[in-house]
């Protein structure tokens, strides 16, 4: 009996260990250079949606792992939007759309962001294609939210 439950313990831990691990990497994909991500954006003519976030907002935790890491993960929406995430405080090398050397802090606050988390969607030459989404908003609507926003990057992505 005794064997048995170690057994399965460590099965259990085994378990535990893969799936955390796993998990681990499930995040957004930061923010590095706009200018390479632009060039995909028009060659698709999709949209880049932008969450600008911060390491303490557990808001910008929650857009995180219930909506976008979901939709970063379709393949669906891979051909929809190119996700990215800009956290508002971080000094991390960053190009902007022009090819400028930036930082994520300085790209933030040229966004004009002011509270995290925000969404921003983007068309391939950095401007602004729908209305920023400011905060988590009603939950059980946010995600019409981002699909409102990515629609409208669409369209202005494709001249409609």
């Amino acid at each position: 009996m005794t064997r048995l439950i170690t057994a399965c313990a460590l099965i259990l831990a085994w378990g535990m260990t893969l799936s955390g691990a796993a998990s681990a990497g499930d995040d957004l994909v930061q923010a590095r250079s706009f200018k390479a991500d632009a060039r995909a954006a028009a060659r698709q003519k999709i949209p880049i949606m932008v969450l600008f976030s911060s390491p303490e907002c557990h808001y910008c935790e929650r857009v995180k792992r219930e909506y976008l890491i979901p939709m970063q993960k379709d393949p669906a929406y891979r051909k929809k939007v190119i996700i990215r995430e800009v956290t508002v405080d971080a000094n991390t090398p960053l190009t902007d759309f022009d090819g400028t050397a930036t930082t994520e802090a300085t790209f933030a606050a040229f966004s004009k962001v002011f509270m995290v988390p925000t969404v921003k969607v983007f068309d391939a030459r950095g401007n602004e294609a729908s209305e920023a989404i400011v905060g988590l908003l009603i939950a059980d609507f946010y995600f019409g939210y981002l699909e409102a926003a990515i629609e409208e990057g669409t369209r202005k992505m494709r001249g409609k």
